[in-house]
């Protein structure tokens, strides 16, 4: 039988997915309006937020969950600042994003 918890993170990682990959869409059945300019990365990066939540809670793995977003937030935010505007922290952000994934890597056994 399928827990309530791994219906829920199913539903998460699948909202986390289509906020990646169509978030002007997703902005527009939510919330009634097409997300533009800044609010598409920031939706991408809570599609990751989702997607790494849902991996946590039906893995039953925080540091899992952790090391997913960690690792596809580095490489997005690299994406990002290699061919669109960067921030003034973007790059830091990118950085540490990187350090924590190596730490959250080494520390998984």
């Amino acid at each position: 039988m399928i827990r309530v918890l791994d219906l829920a993170a199913f539903a998460e990682m699948a909202t986390g997915l289509a906020l990646v990959v169509l978030p002007s869409f997703v902005g527009q059945v939510l919330l009634g309006e097409a997300l533009t300019g800044p609010a598409i990365p920031t939706a991408r990066v809570a599609g990751i937020a989702l997607i790494a939540l849902g991996v946590a809670c039906w893995r039953n793995s925080g540091l899992l969950g952790m090391l997913i977003y960690s690792a596809a937030v580095t490489l997005y935010l690299a994406y990002f600042g290699l061919t669109g505007s960067a921030g003034v922290f973007l790059w830091p952000a990118v950085a540490v994003h990187a350090l924590l994934s190596v730490l959250l890597w080494r520390s998984r056994n």
